[in-house]
Parts: structure tokens; sequence; C-alpha cells
């Protein structure tokens, strides 16, 4: 957990956050209501012992009385067994309430962050979302099964515990009182220490963990060995392990003196009670039994005012990773369907930009600094600027220009990655921003330069375009972007792990796998962004030569640096510096002195040399 102390002393929990802890708590009111009780009959079964051996020694010694012994022994028994047996009931329950609380938590974290739009992904780290869904997820379930609990034994305990003692013999009592303040004090400042060590411990782990999480994947590995850098990360690693050993010893010797600080008041604080309780017992003023049953009381306040006099603390920072998860919750998300939004239906594929204009937004209002809402994201100037482009259903549309054109741009609006910031585009006459999202994208297929693949089976990366798909259409889609010869040559064929990003792949190969997912999904509009980038010429043909016969019908918009690609286009949209300067067929731009015919040039030099 990365809140410090120093936010958490003199903090009161929010009233709001108090309501939504105990709404996500609702559905556990029956499970906490029984935890609560088990506690609190666990706690007065705990009571009884004392109370008993009283008894042995000042009835049933002192009478010579076996059968009142067996009884006591007896009632001894079925006492210690009830709360064995509690113990258990009250495990079962705080893992059934802790374990429910992380999965409702994770569940709804992971699908809040799942749905944010991809600029939220470009200025929020990767591991911070790993920690809220992992860390601050836990350290929230502890607010019930760890603190809760805890808290509310202690209390019961305490509480109980003196009542006991001061029906039994007040004097004794007051004194074992007035040696608290001993007890609580070095306890209060050590605890307070620990926790501080914990957290300096828990922050240089997660960096050692965000470390070890870069460059034990396979580009990072490939990174590390390409720069040589292996001493360099191993004493950099080496540091940060070392003081993550320093803190650990640290706080381990800070727990052995609290523990032996407080068994040391404790003996003492007991060896006193015995001491004067000795002397009223020579004088007849309480019995031997009485005697013992204090001294055994005694050894059990201590430990619960020690836990208690953190408790504060204790119950801040569950309360804190409650609003550290509530952060994330509460992240605007700049890109959501209206209340008005319609299913795309059997869509034909017409796209229309109408005057757009399209500048890289800063985070929306509301977004916390830890996720990026500090950050100034917006681009100085537009990015597109009046863009005005009709394509007929059916179409296949290069776009070309130079680098930094704004031509990857132009098509993640399509999908609606990002809302245009004037003007409006339009799929079949439809204002992308009036669909739901999931119709949009059902009906767009995107192959980008460098396609995702996870880290699982072949057949998997492909259904993930369509999870209904059978073995059939899927070595068909194969088939068709001519990877299918690829795969069956592979160890465990459909069945083989891709890796990390697919790295057990060429780049063609992925990228061919990335068509064949593309084509199993069917779209009516297909966006490829430079998709035949990583290939030789003999595979560029074949799979220009697939996609040909697959595109046939789609709108597709392909953004591509080979010459193949965009003369075969039927319409040719030449962007600079985010405006589209030309449009026409190949032959009509060929010659006419602008922007296309000197990349034109450039291509054709850079293909034959």
């Amino acid at each position: 957990m990365s809140a410090d102390r120093s936010g958490i002393d003199g903090k009161s929990i929010n009233k709001a956050t108090r309501r939504r802890v105990l709404a996500f708590a609702r559905p556990y009111r029956t499970h906490i209501t029984l935890f609560l009780a088990t506690i609190v009959v666990s706690t007065f079964l705990g009571l009884l012992p004392p109370l008993l051996i009283r008894k042995v020694f000042d009835v049933a010694i002192a009478d010579g009385n076996g059968s009142y012994l067996n009884v006591l022994f007896l009632v001894m028994v079925l006492a210690a067994v009830g709360e064995a047996v509690l113990s258990l009931v009250e495990r079962w329950l705080s893992s059934r309430i802790g374990e429910g609380l992380i999965f409702d938590l994770r569940v709804k974290l992971f699908d809040h962050v799942q749905r944010m739009p991809l600029a939220f992904f470009t200025r929020t780290q990767t591991g911070t979302l790993i920690s809220r869904l992992n860390n601050d997820v836990i350290g929230a379930q502890r607010a019930f099964t760890g603190t809760l609990g805890t808290v509310v034994g202690n209390i019961i305990t305490l509480g109980g515990t003196l009542i006991a003692m001061l029906l039994l013999e007040w004097r004794l009592t007051l004194l074992a009182i007035v040696i608290l303040p001993v007890f609580v004090m070095p306890a209060r400042r050590v605890g307070a220490n620990l926790q501080d060590i914990a957290r300096e411990g828990m922050n240089v782990n997660a960096s050692m963990n965000n470390t070890m999480t870069e460059r034990f994947n396979v580009a990072g590995a490939l990174l590390v060995k390409l720069f040589g850098r292996h001493d360099a990360e191993a004493a950099d690693f080496s540091e940060r392990a070392g003081r993550v050993r320093d803190i650990g010893v640290r706080s381990a010797m800070y727990s052995r003196v609290f523990l032996v600080a407080l068994t040391l008041v404790g003996a003492i604080g007991t060896a006193i009670v015995y001491w004067l309780g000795g002397h009223l017992v020579i004088d007849d003023d309480i019995t031997p039994g009485t005697l013992v049953a204090l001294g055994l009381y005694t050894v059990r306040i201590y430990l619960p005012l020690t836990s208690l006099s953190n408790a504060r603390v204790d119950i801040m920072t569950a309360f804190v990773s409650f609003e550290r998860v509530f952060e994330v919750l509460d992240a605007p998300n700049a890109i959501t369907d209206t209340p008005d939004a319609v299913e795309l239906t059997e869509p034909h594929g017409a796209v229309r930009f109408d005057h757009v204009r399209f500048r890289y937004p800063d985070p929306p209002t509301g977004t916390p600094d830890s996720l990026g809402g500090d950050e100034s994201t917006a681009s100085v100037d537009d990015v597109l600027r009046d863009i005005d482009l009709t394509i007929e259903p059916g179409h296949m549309v290069a776009i070309v220009g130079p680098s930094g054109a704004g031509k990857t741009t132009l098509t993640s609006l399509v999908p609606r990655l990002y809302d245009v910031t004037e003007g409006a585009i339009l799929i079949d006459g439809h204002d992308v921003r009036g669909l739901t999202q999931n119709s949009l994208r059902r009906a767009i297929g995107v192959v980008s330069q460098d396609p995702h693949l996870f880290h699982d089976t072949v057949i998997a990366n492909l259904r993930y375009g369509r999870p209904e798909a059978t073995d059939e259409e899927i070595e068909s889609a194969c088939r068709a972007a001519r990877i299918h010869h690829v795969i069956e040559a592979l160890p465990e064929g459909y069945t083989t792990i891709v890796g990390e990003r697919g790295y057990r792949l060429s780049g063609g190969e992925k990228q061919r796998l990335a068509i064949a997912r593309m084509l199993l999904k069917n779209p009516a509009i297909v966006v490829l962004d430079e998709a035949t980038s990583h290939l030789d010429s003999e595979n560029e043909a074949q799979v220009q030569e697939a996609l040909a016969h697959a595109l046939e019908g789609r709108t597709s918009l392909v953004i591509a640096h080979r010459l193949s690609t965009i003369t075969d286009a039927d319409v040719i949209v030449v962007i600079d510096d985010g405006r589209v300067v030309e449009t026409g067929t190949h032959d009509e731009l060929r010659h006419s002195g602008g922007l296309y015919e000197e990349l034109y040039e450039t291509l054709v030099r850079a293909e034959h040399t």
C-alpha cells in the first residue's frame, strides 16, 4: 500500500466512503452478523477457564470434592471444544466475506478499467492498475475479515475481562489498570513505526516487482541483451533487493523488541498482581482461586489493549485502501454510450468524415493525479484539420502521407478509440457517438502494424474475434490469410502456445494470424494499418491475393507504403499535416504534380534499391 502514515494521522473517514463501503458489504450482511456473533460467543467462552480454575482451587480441592472436580474438568473441555469449533466457523465466515469482497471489487475494477478509452492507458502505468487490483483490493478486504474482527474481539475481550476482574477483586483490577499506560505508550509508538516500515517495504517491493515485470517480458529481455545492460540491471536490482532485505531486518528487530517489551511488562504486571494478591490471600482477604483467576485475566487485558491502541491507524489504513479502489472506479470515462444509443444492425460500410477536427485531449476533469490526471496530454495544435471525406460501401481507400501526417489517428476515430473534437464521423448515416460501442466495433475489423497476440494457443487467439466460430470456419479464415500451413507445421498445431505477444511467431506470421482473426470476425469495415509491412514479397503477394478476395464487398481503409496496395485502391487519400490534400485514383494522381507524385516516386526508388 502506497499510503504513508502521514496520510492517515488526523484523517477522518469520509461519509461518502463509509456509505460505499457499506454498500459493498450489504450482500454479506448475514455473514458479517454471524461472523461478529461467533467472535462474541468465542470471546465469552474464553473468559470461562479462569472462573472454572477458581472453582477448582476454592471448592473442588478445598472441599476434597472429586465429583465436582470432574464436572469442572468436563465443562473446561466442552468450553475448549466449543471455542475451537467457533474458531473454525469464524474462519469460514471471514473467508467467505473476504474472498467474496475481493471478487466483487476485482470484477468491478477490471470491468471499469477495460472499458476506459485508449487515452487512459497511454497515461496510466500498468503497474499502478495491477497494484489497485491486487494490493489495494486485499487491503480493503482486510477491513472486514481482519480489522473488523480484531477490533470487535479485542473490545469484547477487554471489556469482559475487566468486568470479570472487578467482580472478583476490585483493588487488584485497579492495580492492573494503573500499569496499562506503561503498556500502551510503547505499543502505540512501536506499532506506528512497524506500519511505516511495512509500507516502505511494500513500496520497495512494488518497485522491484515492476522492474521484474518489465525486464522479464520478451521485449524487455531483448532490449537488455541488445544494449548489454545485464550488469547494470543486476546492480540496480541488487540495490532494491538490498533495501528489501534491510527493511526486513528492521521489521524483524522492531517486532522482536516489541514482543519482548510486551512480554516483560506483562510478566512484571502479573508478578505485581500475584505479589500483592498473595498478601491478600495470606490476610484471608481473597481466596487462592481468586488470585489464580485474576493472574490469568491480567494477561488477557494487555494484548487486546495493545492492539486497540493502534486500532484507529489500522481502520484508517483499511479505508485508505477502499479510497484508492474507489479512486479508480470513479475515474471518468470520456467515451461512453449515450442513454439513447442505438445498435448498428446489418451495416453496409458507408463512412463519412464530416468536417472532422481532432486534437488529443487532456485527461477528463475528475481524473485523479495517481492515474495521470495531473498530466497535460493535449496536443498543442489540431492533429486533424477539417477532414471532409466520403467513402462508399465496398470501396478500398488507401491513405498515404508522410510520417506524422495523421493517418493512424484518422483511422482510430472510426471505431471510436477517440472522439472527434469537432465535426462528426458517420457510419451508414449514424453518428458513431450515437451508436453503442459494442455494435460499432463488431462492424469494424482492425489489423495493426504490430498486432497483439495473447500468451495462449493459436486457436484461442483466433477465437478472440469470434468465440462461437467452428473449427471449419477457423481453418477457412486461416487458409484465406495463407497461414493454415504454417499453423499445421507448429509442434501442436492450432493448440500451440504462441508466447507473450506472439513472440514464437515471425512478424509476418503474426500479421497473417491477425488477418485471419479479422476475417473470422467478418466485419463490414476493415482498417489495415501497415498490415503487410513485415511480409516479404512472396508472402505479401499471397496475403494481398487473399485480402483482395476477402475484402470484396467490404469497405476498407488501408494505411500502406507498399506500391501494390496503393495502386489497387479504388480511392487514394493523401494526408499532410492533418489535412486531406489530394484524393483520386492512382492514375489521376500519378502525374498531378502534387504530394502523391512525390511520395510515389520515393516508394518506387525504395522498392527498386
